[in-house]
């Protein structure tokens, strides 16, 4: 699915959803098998084959949901 990755004001990073008009805040980060997997505040888990620099954001990528 593709999602935005951005910073808030508060220099925390967001994952947006455009299919499920869903942002929340990412609240772990970690490396896995096959890229970056990001936990958000509402509990899903994504993962990024080729998570962007951070400075290289708003970006908008692909990822992967692997739980709810």
């Amino acid at each position: 699915m593709k999602v935005m990755l951005r910073k808030n004001g508060a220099g925390t990073l967001v994952v947006y959803v455009p299919k499920k008009d869903l942002e929340e805040e990412v609240v772990k980060q970690a490396s896995g098998e096959t890229g970056q997997i990001l936990t958000l505040a509402n509990g899903w888990e994504l993962e990024f084959p080729d998570f962007p620099e951070l400075q290289d954001l708003p970006k908008t990528v692909e990822a992967k949901r692997l739980s709810s």
